[in-house]
């Protein structure tokens, strides 16, 4: 393992990473030989449309959970952006384009407020994110008159959104989810913001003591990852139309889960968008292939929850080691 390690491409990608591709092709295979019909195309294209929404939310919290925070409000805030971005659209009547500006402003709100709590007012991430969680679901269900909301459907003049999740058996989504994944990359990697996100989560006090606003670039983060979930709402959208207040909980450990998996500590202070993407599409691997044999959904809450304890036993377990 030390002498794989140390191989120079292994070096440059990253074990993890590796390791996770691995995983994915195994499950893929595994799937396949267990249900034939797992490999259709409509079952690829199936699993992508998990892979948009979920994926937006996990690069979003992929920048909170990189400061030492957490946010589990993502779920239900993606679900409030939807229905009140969508409530404007089929009962006042805005514009399509108008209805997703909404749809990234009230993520942007969220997110917005919930990095002010915790960088300026010191409240604890979870007290936050958890109060977060509960207004989004009030706030949604008191706009909307607690009424599900069915955005056009793609044969209606408006349904020209859809467009953006794929055109014919083209999953444009992919394109758009994996260049979106390229930038959040660079922000973290190679811009002043991503330095200070991982510096913060690394040693905070440090990081004060040196003359920095930590206030501000924490605050950023939790802005970047409201942002990217009022994207995600409108990729929802477009692969399901129909969304229902109340609901977007179970999301938040999927989307925190395809996070850890990709190697991004929940101690802070280290993250990775690449592992993050990967960890996405295992997620959402799973959720089809275990759709595709019958099985119930709750079996996929199980294995999920495993993961998430797997992955930070792990993260946990290395840090240790370096220590």
């Amino acid at each position: 393992m030390e002498n794989l390690k140390k191989n120079p491409i292994v070096k440059k990608i990253g074990l993890n990473r590796i390791l996770l591709v691995c995983v994915l092709i195994i499950m893929y295979v595994a799937f396949a030989i267990m249900s034939p019909t797992f490999l259709s195309y409509s079952r690829i294209l199936s699993a992508l449309n998990y892979v948009y929404f979920l994926g937006f939310l996990s690069l979003g919290v992929t920048f909170v959970i990189a400061t030492g925070g957490i946010d589990f409000s993502i779920g239900p805030v993606m679900f409030c952006c939807a229905l009140i971005s969508g409530f404007c659209l089929t009962n006042y009547g805005v514009p399509m384009v108008l209805a997703m500006v909404i749809s990234l402003l009230v993520g942007l709100g969220f997110g917005m407020f919930n990095g002010y709590l915790v960088a300026f007012w010191s409240v604890p991430p979870f007290i936050v994110s958890m109060a977060s969680m509960n207004i989004a679901k009030g706030l949604a269900s008191v706009f909307t008159k607690a009424q599900s909301v069915s955005w056009p459907q793609s044969t209606s003049a408006e349904g020209w959104y859809r467009n953006i999740v794929k055109v014919g058996n083209i999953p444009v989504g992919l394109f758009i989810f994996l260049g979106v994944a390229v930038i959040c990359a660079i922000i973290l990697n190679k811009t002043k913001i991503g330095r200070f996100i991982l510096c913060l989560g690394s040693n905070k006090e440090a990081v004060r003591l040196s003359g920095v606003n930590v206030k501000i670039w924490e605050m950023a983060a939790y802005v970047i990852c409201g942002l990217l979930v009022g994207i995600a709402a409108i990729f929802f959208v477009s692969a399901y139309t129909t969304v229902q207040p109340g609901y977007g909980d179970q999301y938040n450990n999927e989307a925190i889960a395809g996070c850890v998996m990709g190697g991004t500590s929940m101690a802070g202070g280290l993250a990775s968008i690449s592992g993050t993407v990967i960890g996405v599409f295992i997620i959402a691997l799973l959720q089809e292939g275990i759709l595709a044999l019958g099985m119930n959904k709750n079996y996929q809450l199980i294995i999920t929850g495993i993961i998430v304890i797997a992955a930070v036993y792990f993260d946990v377990l290395g840090r240790r080691r370096k220590n």
